[in-house]
């Protein structure tokens, strides 16, 4: 699953993530085809460098289930570098891909599904949100006639939305006898917790940071364990290792037990094995344990060379949670030899050369990583070009070429400076920063 941090869009750009299913080209489109049909629209947000968005259409988007689903919804997909997909994320809050939004014909929301799942917790989920079960009115008044397993759900719902202000005004809103006997039931609890931890977060309040994810990972955290003690591992940096390093010590022996039950296993139940890889060697580096830290890293890389064999492109997913590890592992020559054979399987993406060609200039070669910079403007579009002019400028720059490097800004911003006025200027102060 993939945080979001700045998503920019060019209306006329090809699409970042190759598109397998046909339908409207924009989510205004679906809307006014889902008035027209009477059908909800399905939005799924993704990127061309989101490997949870490689695993869904490989693993789940597909096959008989996938195509009863798309004859109840208006389906599109919005790409998280073009206009129209970072305008409808701001607009729903959606800060990590995939994501999976589903709007009424009337334009209000019905639920939405936050990264990715396996096949067998997807479709239950979607089939809920598509009943009309998961609309907070709904759940509201379910809560409100006593429900707790509502009052969880709808402060579930305002955490997928990132509302923790409002989840937690609307909590306070019921009255003090459904209060407090909904705070006797775990889900509830775990529920407001991690509205808590939102809050925190947004504060900068590391403390409350700290606490929130400690009580959060207490409870039945499921498949969010790695997301969360992410945050833990973070906020006690914070802190003196007096303090910071009792924080982590009992998180070891439960997130051990999520790998062994949920990566390291033939079926596991979360699809997301990277988060909990690079968690945890996290963890084990934060708690001062290189030997562990290495081990978990090794058995990730093992494990998943074993799965792909020598055929990169059978998936995407893996090939590109391998480049992760190797990364994460700092084992540089490993992974320049996996990036030249990434180029080489996935020869239509930009994102590879992109890489290849920024790690190289970082490493001090920015004659070698030219090359690689071109050929990923080459294929670059939206948002991302401007991540690939900023690389190029800083290897042109290394090389006291500033005059082309000048004329790379100046033929960026020319053609898409009005879409991406921010990136714009980032662009140009790297001509001098």
């Amino acid at each position: 699953m993939h945080r979001l941090v700045a998503a920019s869009l060019l209306a006329l750009a090809a699409p970042a993530f190759a598109a397998t299913h046909e339908g409207p080209a924009t989510i205004d489109a679906a809307l006014a085809q889902a008035r027209k049909d009477h059908k909800p629209v399905l939005i799924d947000f993704q990127a061309v460098w989101c490997y949870s968005c490689y695993y869904m259409a490989s693993h789940v988007l597909n096959g008989p289930e996938w195509t009863a689903l798309n004859s109840k919804v208006v389906f599109v997909e919005a790409d998280a570098d073009t206009p129209d997909g970072q305008a409808w994320m701001k607009k729903l809050r959606v800060q990590f891909l995939p994501s999976y939004v589903v709007i009424g014909d009337n334009g209000d929301e019905l639920g939405r599904i936050l990264a990715e799942r396996p096949r067998d917790k997807f479709y239950p989920e979607i089939n809920t949100i598509l009943a009309g079960d998961a609309r907070l009115d709904k759940l509201k008044a379910d809560s409100a006639k006593g429900s707790l397993a509502a009052t969880a759900a709808v402060l579930d719902t305002y955490q997928s939305r990132y509302q923790g202000d409002e989840g937690m005004a609307w909590f306070a809103s019921l009255p003090a006898t459904v209060r407090n006997v909904s705070d006797q039931d775990k889900r509830v609890a775990l529920a407001k917790q991690r509205l808590l931890l939102l809050q925190a977060k947004a504060a900068k309040n590391y403390r409350g940071i700290a606490e929130a994810a400690t009580k959060s990972l207490a409870g039945n955290i499921g498949c969010d364990r790695p997301y969360v003690l992410d945050d833990l591992i973070e906020a006690s940096g914070h802190f003196h290792p007096e303090t910071g390093t009792p924080m982590l010590t009992p998180q070891k022996a439960p997130m051990d037990n999520y790998l062994a039950t949920q990566v390291f296993t033939a079926s596991p139940a979360c699809a997301d094995q990277r988060s909990a890889v690079i968690t945890a060697a996290d963890l084990d580096a934060a708690l001062g344990d290189k030997a562990a830290e290495e081990a978990v890293l090794r058995k990730a890389i093992d494990l998943t060379r074993e799965k792909l064999g020598s055929n990169l492109g059978s998936d995407r997913n893996l090939a590109d949670n391998l480049r992760a590890y190797y990364v994460r592992a700092k084992d540089t020559d490993a992974l320049n030899a996996l990036q030249k054979d990434l180029i080489a399987a996935y020869p239509d993406d930009y994102v590879y050369p992109y890489r290849y060609g920024r790690s190289l200039t970082d490493a001090g070669k920015p004659d070698e990583a030219l090359p690689y910079l071109e050929k990923a403007a080459s294929k670059a579009y939206g948002a991302n070009r401007f991540a690939v002019a900023t690389a190029r400028v800083k290897a042109l720059r290394a090389l006291h070429r500033d005059n082309e490097a000048r004329k790379v800004v100046d033929a960026v911003v020319a053609s898409d400076g009005k879409a991406f006025p921010e990136q714009s200027k980032k662009l140009k102060d790297s001509l001098t920063s």
